[in-house]
């Protein structure tokens, strides 16, 4: 270590570098050479001591220009507490203690660490993902539609009449629902009389006289609607009688398609395949959008539904169309189930999305609660609704009426 600061101190007891022929000018005698660190001074070697005598000659003038004096050994000491009582490390004379662990297998104290604070409410830390939720009572949904189905298919294959009285009764409370919820969201009074009674009439003059019964129901509802309103107040009759035209056609025109496939011989075979492939068709846009439903298909219009869904819907459809032709109706073949499956899939989500239309543009996420698990009665008939007509079609094309 050089440090050209040092002074050396005078007087005899100092050892210091020399070359053996003599001591710096009055730093007193020389004792020999300098011993290497850590070694003890050898006292026998160079000249004796003498007071006052000074080095001649250049050898000692090339010495303490080459020569670098070693740095002393600084003996322990022992801690002494500071003066004032603090307990510092410096004691009264300012000489300041070393600190910190002398070797390296000695930890340094450390302070206990602080409490960590507290995670605010909106923290970005990430989480442990949540599962996926069906959003529904899956088990009262599950069970409320086998109650339906039995009763559906119990009044088909024992008395076809009792059948049409299920589809009117779910037309009249569809009804109540779809006009309830404009005037309570939208001040549109429907008038729901001349529709519960033309509905009913319109989808029992479809089972008994066919297509052209279910257009005259149509016409005397629609002109029932428009005299009924004329009873009231003039202000707000052009929304009103608007709106109960549409629900006329929405709801029960669309469900007399539903009776006229009952007239055929194999009515019950064709109704039940209707409503086969319209379940198929949404269990599988659930089942596969829920699972596998990454890209929106209408975001606008229903959040919930993707693309993934939608080819879900369309492949079990298919699947279904072909074993319904194949086996439940007359003369079908199975590439008519084929067609017939992609076309109620597409038929199906659009009745769909149509519903949810009505529903995002009220501000509300069921028609109603009459069924546990499903909403109400129009949030089971919003799918099956305009597939009516498309399954009708197709099976008077394919085998006939």
């Amino acid at each position: 270590m050089n440090d050209s600061s040092w002074s050396a101190p005078t007087g005899p007891g100092h050892w210091g570098p020399t070359d053996g022929q003599g001591s710096a000018p009055g730093q007193g005698p020389a004792y020999g050479p300098v011993p290497a660190y850590g070694q003890e001074p050898s006292y026998n070697q160079g000249p004796s001591y003498d007071h006052g005598r000074a080095p001649a000659g250049p050898a000692y003038e090339r010495h303490a220009v080459d020569e670098t004096r070693p740095m002393p050994i600084v003996p322990d000491m022992p801690d002494t507490p500071s003066g004032d009582g603090r307990g510092d490390g410096q004691d009264d004379r300012g000489t300041a203690r070393l600190s910190g662990p002398l070797f390296r297998d000695e930890a340094p104290h450390r302070p206990e660490p602080a409490e960590r604070p507290a995670e605010p409410s909106g923290s970005t830390r990430s989480q442990p993902p949540k599962k996926k939720s069906a959003g529904r009572d899956l088990g009262a949904a599950i069970g409320v539609g086998v109650g339906l189905g039995a009763l559906v298919i119990a009044s088909l294959f024992i008395v076809k009449a009792v059948f049409v009285g299920v589809v009117a009764v779910a037309v009249v409370v569809g009804l109540w629902e779809l006009t309830s919820r404009l005037e309570e969201r939208k001040g549109i009074r429907a008038p729901l009389v001349p529709l519960a009674v033309g509905g009913a009439a319109m989808v029992v003059a479809g089972y008994v006289r066919g297509a052209e019964g279910a257009w005259v129901a149509m016409a005397l509802t629609a002109l029932a609607v428009l005299v009924w309103r004329m009873t009231e107040p003039p202000e707000g009759y052009l929304k009103d009688v608007t709106a109960g035209v549409f629900a006329a056609f929405y709801v029960p025109f669309l469900a007399t398609f539903v009776a006229m496939m009952l007239t055929a011989d194999d009515g019950a075979w064709r109704v039940l395949t209707f409503l086969i492939l319209t379940v198929v068709s949404d269990t599988g846009a659930y089942a596969v959008g829920w699972r596998f439903g990454k890209h929106k298909l209408a975001p606008r219009i229903s959040p919930g539904k993707t693309r993934e869904g939608l080819l879900g819907a369309i492949a079990f459809a298919m699947v279904a169309g072909v074993l319904c032709m194949q086996f439940l109706v007359d003369d079908g073949t199975w590439w008519q189930g084929l067609v017939m499956g992609a076309l109620v899939a597409a038929s199906a989500t659009l009745g769909d999305l149509g519903e949810s239309m009505i529903k995002r543009d009220l501000g509300i996420k069921d028609m109603g609660t009459l069924l546990p698990g499903h909403g109400g009665i129009m949030d089971r008939l919003d799918s099956l609704l305009p597939t009516a007509p498309v399954v009708w079609l197709l099976l008077v094309l394919f085998v006939g009426s």
